[in-house]
């Protein structure tokens, strides 16, 4: 049976964040909060882009994390403020919240996590909230600020009900429910918020629902670096051309083996219905896809469909301007990123004993980079270069974490070589640019595997 999040007494005063997130609702709303909720972010260490495939990915919690202090009152009305001055105070009525898809603010990333729980408790009412939100995950960064904020809210609003739901329920809710804002993600930012434990990596899989834990070698540590260029996957289409790419490629593919292809929505299913290793359906996606790009045309006629019928099942509302469709590409790099991961858990698994286990992690990293970059199109030129001066600067392996298109890359660092690394990314990349050096501090730092999402009470 699936344990519950954590609900833990702790001395407010002691812990500086917590004092100041006290002090700051109780000038808010002359009170005191009634108790605290926290989901942290998180560094996908390798898996990009496969999680809505139906692939495992293998991410670890980190320190930076969403942290909001609730009380709970029968007024149905949701007050929401933010630490962050430049996020604005929002109020809804707990009985009607509408999220506006065109329109991806703060506050409705955090009424998608409330939306979720009243939907999956029966749409019943819902007790009134005040509510202060205070983060340290960098926005927009690959670190996964807003499935953070997602989950803490889903939280809370179990916890002010009076309601109970375990770590993979609540995961699930929030994986399903983030798409009220229109991003159609699969799930491992959800699942690693809930499901990480201190200490340890995850293998995240899918369908049902499952986390193992992965220790990470000793001898290296992960250093995240953010390139400074924000990307926000509800506000942009590149995420769900991806994920609507594949999903054609799977209709492509599973046609092409005679397969019930209407009823298949994720590469792994091929995979799966054909029984097939990785290694086979790489080679399948060589003899039956073409690199150049498919018109909407080429799409009709091969799966034997109208214009129409392609908009409507397998564009998504903000792809429906989509002309070309890179299936090939897209369709090479999730089957070969899915055998990195299950090759970066067993080097884990049999380190320490195993020869050279973190330069043969690294160099399965520096393969989802170059990956990333050249099948699925999802870095960019300052990404590609952080990646680079890594790589220069001492790191075994290094590549884009996250969506992309801008945020972080994650590093694997010989331990004796931290500082020396630190202080050549530092030079390289940050200092030389005023705006980058005024955001390096939060912007550049060793991460170790942390805890899952929590409820704090005051002693």
């Amino acid at each position: 049976m699936a344990a519950h999040p954590p609900k833990t007494k702790i001395l407010i005063s002691a812990n500086k964040r917590l004092q100041n997130l006290k002090e700051a609702f109780e000038k808010k709303y002359g009170e005191a909060p009634l108790f605290y909720a926290r989901a942290p972010g998180r560094v996908n260490l390798i898996g990009e882009h496969i999680d809505y495939c139906g692939y495992a990915v293998l991410p670890m919690a980190i320190e930076q994390s969403i942290l909001a202090a609730v009380t709970v009152n029968d007024s149905k009305k949701i007050h929401l403020a933010n630490t962050e001055p430049k996020y604005k105070d929002f109020t809804v009525s707990s009985e009607d919240i509408e999220i506006d898809k065109d329109n991806p603010q703060w506050y409705y990333y955090f009424l998608c996590g409330v939306k979720g729980i009243q939907e999956h408790l029966g749409k019943v009412p819902l007790s009134g909230m005040k509510c202060v939100v205070d983060g340290t995950i960098p926005a927009s960064s690959g670190l996964s600020s807003s499935s953070a904020l997602v989950c803490c809210a889903g939280l809370l609003t179990v916890e002010a009900n009076h309601k109970s739901l375990n770590k993979v329920a609540l995961a699930e809710i929030s994986a399903k429910c983030e798409r009220y804002i229109g991003t159609e993600g699969g799930g491992m930012d959800q699942s690693i918020s809930f499901l990480a434990e201190e200490g340890t990596a995850k293998l995240i899989e899918f369908h049902p629902l499952r986390a193992s834990d992965v220790r990470l070698p000793e001898g290296a540590v992960f250093v995240i670096s953010n390139c400074c260029v924000e990307m926000n996957k509800a506000a942009t289409s590149h995420f769900n051309i991806r994920v609507v790419e594949c999903r054609i490629a799977t209709k492509m593919l599973a046609k092409a083996r005679g397969l019930e292809w209407g009823r298949l929505l994720k590469l792994s299913q091929v995979q799966a219905e054909l029984e097939a290793s990785l290694e086979e359906m790489l080679r399948l996606v060589a003899e039956v896809l073409h690199p150049e790009p498919y018109s909407r045309e080429e799409v009709c006629k091969a799966l034997g469909i109208t214009t129409e019928q392609l908009c409507t099942d397998l564009l998504s509302a903000n792809t429906q301007h989509v002309t070309q469709f890179k299936l090939y590409q897209r369709a090479r790099h999730v089957y070969g990123e899915a055998a990195r991961v299950l090759r970066f858990k067993s080097v884990c698994d049999e380190a320490p004993s195993a020869p050279n286990a973190v330069q043969r992690l690294g160099d399965l990293m520096k393969q989802s980079h170059a990956s990333c970059r050249d099948l699925y199109e999802c870095s960019c030129p300052e990404l590609d270069r952080l990646v680079e001066i890594c790589l220069q600067s001492g790191a075994v392996g290094s590549r884009l974490t996250g969506a992309g298109w801008g945020g972080c890359a994650v590093s694997m660092v010989p331990t004796d070589k931290v500082e020396s690394f630190l202080k050549s990314v530092r030079e390289l990349y940050y200092t030389p640019d005023p705006r980058r050096a005024e955001l390096e501090k939060h912007s550049l730092f060793v991460s170790k595997p942390g805890g899952g999402a929590a409820i704090f009470l005051e002693e």
